[in-house]
């Protein structure tokens, strides 16, 4: 329990009706989640206003209701707290409430379009090795040592995020990693933690549909570094056009990483197969289980942040030398009869033309490169025929699919991506809109020696159609189809 008026602390109150002075068991800006005591949030969201919930949340127990706008009526024995944002204001209440956990433990976030997911969980992983214990938020997954919890958001709401960082604490964990999404700092997820470091990876085409434009887009990235404190630091990719925009008016350590430019870390890609990466890092060659140059940056990325928070250089190099690949990131196996298969979680315009780059860039052309790709619903759609385009240029036959159509309809979602196919790549195209159906045809095409791509889905295990969730396993799915395939 704590007192209102200590986890009042730092917020921007325009008005109080009634006593500071009480205990709260709980913040909750789900009514459906609001017990006795409860303190409860009232969020302005996209889809629904939490203020029309305040009522139910009163029935059911709430002490406090934290607003932006009063309501009309206010029963005697509530407190209402106006407050100017309450998206700023659910933030800072939740991490006073559970203690400010961030400032007792290393807090690093990555942000950026394409990579947040591989270097967060490569830390977490990198850190576990060097002997720390370590935790994760991420796309995939929430880590607390060994104990994982499923991840429903990139970055999770703020009662989530400083209630796992406490049990992290109370679990002996030091070091944090954590994914930092456009969507989470729109909505100041974020705020009130104590980040020891930041990393930005890209900015490419994405979340136009929420951000609008790009603009948009790039400066609410940049808003994460502008926060960082003085005694952080921010670790930038410099081969990125908008890396150095992110350091403008941070007050952290400014620090750069690139392949391309000179950089305080540098990396040269001097071999690149199927079976990992030799790199270059700084001076030093290390031998990678990863591939792919965009992945060269991921490493850089993982090696100058471990190297910033004190880990031995020799010692850094060795366990990078150790890191698997992370589930649906270029995630490789090769069937009995000798057909690749590569499951990416690419859904980006640039994630598609960097992972068939990195294919085309290995393979002996000897062989076909049969991508299956998709997009999906209710989400960017200007990112469709870009996808398309970039699809059939690059690989020698296309099958186009359902990624998570949601509630739009597929076959009008292929359309547009089809509609970014140029005249001279028609013929090297198909469409499928069962996702399962066209895998097996992936397969049925490929030969031994070929290249399967499955892209836009990686670690996700369920598909999403209309308002129904059901199983799928992008990488399990097409494994047993090439087996029953006898390919």
């Amino acid at each position: 329990m704590k007192k209102l008026k200590d986890i009042l602390y730092g917020v921007s109150v325009e008005s109080v009706k009634g006593s500071t002075d009480i205990s709260i068991a709980a913040v909750a800006f789900d009514s459906r989640k609001v017990v006795s005591d409860t303190l409860f949030v009232a969020q302005k969201g996209l889809l629904f206003d939490g203020h029309t919930f305040i009522a139910t949340a009163i029935e059911k127990g709430a002490a406090v209701v934290v607003c932006q706008d009063l309501p009309v009526e206010m029963p005697d024995g509530v407190t209402f707290v106006q407050v100017i944002d309450a998206n700023e204001a659910l933030a800072i209440l939740a991490s006073n409430f559970y203690d400010n956990p961030s400032s007792e433990l290393t807090l690093v976030g990555v942000t950026g379009t394409n990579g947040k997911t591989t270097i967060a969980t490569l830390l977490a992983e990198h850190y576990d090795k060097a002997g720390y214990k370590s935790g994760l938020i991420s796309t995939i997954k929430i880590q607390i040592g060994e104990e994982e919890i499923t991840a429903t958001h990139t970055t999770p709401d703020s009662v989530t995020i400083n209630r796992v960082l406490r049990d992290m604490v109370a679990k002996g964990v030091s070091h944090c990693f954590m994914e930092v999404s456009s969507h989470g700092i729109h909505q100041k997820r974020t705020l009130g933690l104590d980040f020891k470091g930041g990393i930005f990876t890209n900015l490419t085409h994405d979340h136009l549909d929420y951000h609008k434009t790009f603009a948009s887009y790039r400066d609410i990235k940049k808003s994460f570094f502008d926060q960082l404190p003085a005694s952080a630091f921010a670790l930038v990719n410099a081969d990125d056009k908008n890396g150095m925009v992110m350091l403008q008016n941070t007050k952290a350590k400014k620090l750069i990483y690139a392949l391309k430019t000179e950089a305080d870390y540098k990396a040269r890609i001097i071999e690149n197969q199927f079976n990992g990466l030799l790199l270059n890092i700084n001076g030093q060659e290390v031998w990678t289980k990863l591939i792919g140059s965009f992945n060269a940056y991921n490493l850089l990325a993982i090696y100058a942040t471990a190297d910033l928070l004190g880990v031995d250089k020799f010692e850094n190099l060795r366990i990078l030398s150790e890191l698997d690949n992370v589930s649906g990131r270029f995630q490789h196996t090769v069937s009995k009869g000798g057909v690749n298969a590569i499951i990416d979680y690419a859904h980006t315009p640039d994630a598609l033309k960097n992972v068939l780059e990195t294919i085309n860039s290995i393979r002996t052309f000897n062989e076909q490169v049969i991508t299956v790709v998709g997009c999906g619903g209710d989400r960017d759609r200007t990112k469709r025929p870009k996808m398309g385009n970039i699809a059939s240029s690059l690989s020698n036959q296309v099958v186009f699919t359902s990624d998570n159509p949601r509630g739009e309809d597929p076959d009008e979602i292929i359309k547009e991506v089809e509609a970014g196919v140029r005249p001279e790549n028609y013929k090297k195209t198909i469409s499928i809109v069962d996702r399962k159906q066209a895998i097996k045809t992936a397969c049925k095409l490929a030969q031994q020696g070929d290249i399967i791509l499955v892209a836009g889905k990686g670690h996700e295990t369920y598909q999403i159609i209309g308002d129904q969730k059901s199983g799928f396993d992008d990488f399990e799915i097409t494994n047993q189809l090439l087996t029953e395939l006898n390919k």
